[in-house]
């Protein structure tokens, strides 16, 4: 067994990598980058070498450096983790020419496999079912529109060293596969140094199985279940579940064989994944093999209670595979939620900056009656108080929970991302929170189109209708209470001025252009339960007791008899003086008034916001790649003006109505903040 290895990766991952190194008694080395340099697999880690400048072409994807890290701290091998060079042949095999153990398959396995024009025909050739298409590397936009004609919109273009939802576009008709060929080109090579691409048909309304599979060095191949990784917004996964919801044992058992014989063809070592397109009929077709480790391996992890990375590194070391594919388990039900740094209420534009608080939910495993490991799970590569980088993925955790059934498992995430705080940066916990309330995701019944079906136009706040809405004003005025109570406590109060408590409030919830709800609120509290309010609210009762500490995010408590999770705060909203409540994914900012001081808060002028429809603003921080228009250019509603790259990704900024340009104010390449002036109109 290695004594040390190195980890060719940042973040998340190479902290899980770090975790089952440590429990297995191997030292570690991390590299990182200028921006990782405090990063937390940097902290984790036994060693660090610096590698290079913050870009991952320059530092990441630089195989030299990293060989140079192993020979400087004398790691006998490399665990890649998943992106960057993870599925580089060419790294691969010259880790295997320097004598560096590679954790992952061979370097003639990523070749056949790891390139998806390659995997296409290798799968052709073994009778596996694939999807029609054109499987060669296509040379312009104007060949592609003739073979996206010739196999029939809707079309995918797809980088052939893609992956992660880069370089992959969607083409309806001509104009779009033009245009999606050069994008989908561009960020292939800047995310991965290969520019070739690839079109297939695209098959409508279907669902993304995929299959885990794990092989050794001794011809032993298992699969190890599904995982269903169909809600996904812009290909890219943000909901996996294991097992899925939608599959028949048969079609279990016979996409696994089809997955392992597809490894055996190319005599897979270590742990891959073989994706699969499945019809609703159970019809699956051939889509990729993933040469490396996947980001949602946890859920697999739950249900079969194996450590993928551990394998990965043992099957490395030369051992054999511990276990045969009667010996695989299936046992609970477990779901995954990227907890990403971007803001869904702004169509999901990156957010980057410091993380002021980070604090996700308790991890607790616990054994059940038949054993299995239930509980919540987080994986993550950052800490409260550091940064979040604009040059790298916009993943920032991944919460993970099991439970004893699906709708167990629903219940336990949902709970979690109520108590996972986090702030500084934006996040899409209430998105992921408005997903596992949609009932067609409750009910199993959805496909990989089910965002864009029903979030297609954006997301809003009134994409999260709170079951029991008076709730949160009970919440409110139950918080409010518990802070004049500990304010009348406080000595040296004037006499005959002292903070009363009273039990009458009125909450006012904030709307939109000064649109406020009033509701009347009584609050009293049990004299023999300490914590404990009856709060009544248009006519409904609310008996809340919790222990939460005044001051911090997180409450937990009861609501009349039942559990809850929230997050309470004084003056982070527009308004100073007022509570933001939120809940399953809702929120709300809520003014606690005595009815005297609602009265005259009533009387309180409306201040409009500055008119800004004559600036265009950069939405996110990132670098301006490119401005599109001239000074005096006529520009029409919809007509591309900027682009800015954030996050590996490129983000084009059109006219929200017709105009004329007038002044450009921030130049190609500059590095923008959020709602910095990019031009202004006349």
């Amino acid at each position: 067994m290695f004594t040390k290895i190195l980890i060719a990766n940042r973040g998340e991952i190479a902290c899980r990598v770090i975790a089952t190194a440590k429990k297995m008694g191997i030292q570690t080395v991390a590299v990182y980058s200028d921006a990782d340099k405090e990063a937390r697999h940097v902290k984790l880690a036994d060693e660090a070498v610096r590698i290079g400048a913050a870009p991952s072409r320059e530092s990441y994807l630089l195989a030299d450096k990293i060989i140079e890290a192993c020979k400087q701290t004398g790691a006998q091998a490399v665990h890649p983790g998943y992106g960057f060079l993870s599925e580089n042949e060419a790294f691969a095999k010259r880790c295997e020419d320097e004598g560096i153990a590679f954790i992952g398959p061979k370097a003639h396995s990523i070749a056949a496999m790891g390139d998806k024009i390659a995997s296409k025909k290798l799968a052709n050739e073994a009778k596996v079912n694939t999807i029609p298409g054109y499987n060669d590397a296509i040379s312009g936009p104007e060949q592609a529109v003739e073979i996206a004609k010739g196999i029939g919109y809707p079309v995918m273009i797809k980088a052939s060293a893609g992956g992660g939802g880069k370089g992959l576009r969607v083409a309806f008709n001509d104009k779009e596969a033009f245009e999606g060929f050069a994008s989908c080109q561009n960020e292939a090579r800047n995310s991965f140094g290969d520019d070739r691409v690839f079109i297939e048909k695209y098959v409508q309304e279907p669902r993304h199985i995929e299959i885990q599979v794990l092989g050794d060095s001794f011809g032993n191949v298992i699969y190890l279940n599904e995982r269903e990784c169909s809600i996904q917004r812009r290909h890219q996964k943000v909901i996996e579940e294991a097992p899925s919801p939608f599959i028949s044992d048969a079609t279990r058992k016979a996409m696994g064989e089809q997955a392992v014989a597809l490894a055996k063809a190319v005599k897979y070592q270590s742990a891959g994944t073989v994706e699969f397109v499945v019809g609703k009929d159970q019809d699956f077709y051939f889509l990729e093999m993933n040469t490396r480790l996947q980001v949602e391996h946890p859920v697999t992890e739950c249900i079969t209670g194996l450590d993928l990375v551990e394998l990965m590194i043992r099957v490395a070391a030369g051992e054999k595979l511990p276990l045969t594919q009667a010996d695989v388990k299936r046992d609970g039900w477990a779901i995954e939620c990227r907890i990403n740094a971007e803001d869904p209420f702004r169509n999901f534009l990156p957010s980057t900056g410091r993380l002021v608080r980070f604090q996700p939910p308790e991890e607790s495993m616990f054994q059940s009656d038949t054993s299995k490991k239930l509980g919540v799970r987080v994986d993550t590569g950052v800490y409260e108080g550091g940064e979040i980088p604009m040059y790298y993925d916009s993943m920032i955790a991944k919460l993970i929970v099991h439970g004893t059934d699906r709708n167990d498992a629903i219940a336990k995430m949902r709970a979690a991302l109520n108590g996972f705080v986090i702030r500084g940066i934006s996040s899409n916990i209430p998105f992921q929170a408005a997903l596992l309330a949609h009932p067609k995701f409750v009910s199993g019944h959805f496909n990989t189109g089910f965002i864009a079906e029903h979030y297609g136009k954006g997301f809003a706040a009134e994409d999260v209708p709170h079951d029991d809405p008076q709730f949160l004003v009970a919440l409110a005025a139950f918080m409010h209470r518990r802070y004049r109570a500990r304010a009348s406590g406080i000595s040296g109060q004037l006499a005959g001025h002292e903070v009363r408590v009273g039990e009458q409030f009125v909450v006012v919830t904030l709307g939109a252009e000064g649109k406020n709800q009033h509701h009347e609120v009584t609050v009293s509290d049990f004299e023999d339960k300490s914590g404990s309010s009856a709060v009544l609210v248009g006519g409904n009762s609310y008996q809340i007791s919790s222990t939460a500490t005044l001051g911090q995010i997180r409450v937990q408590g009861s609501c009349n008899g039942q559990g809850f999770t929230a997050q309470v705060e004084r003056g982070v909203g527009k308004n100073p003086l007022a509570l933001r409540i939120a809940h399953n994914g809702t929120q709300v900012e809520a003014m606690v008034f005595s009815p005297l001081g609602a009265r005259l808060h009533q009387l309180m002028p409306f201040k409009a916001p500055p008119d800004l429809s004559k600036f265009l603003l950069s939405p996110m921080p990132g670098l301006l790649v490119d401005v599109a228009v001239q000074p005096g250019q006529k520009v029409q509603a919809g007509e591309k003006l900027a682009v800015i790259e954030a996050m590996k990704m490129e983000n084009i900024l059109f006219a929200a109505q017709d105009g004329v340009v007038g002044k450009i104010v921030a130049g190609k390449g500059e590095s923008l903040a959020v709602d910095q002036v990019i031009l202004e109109f006349q």
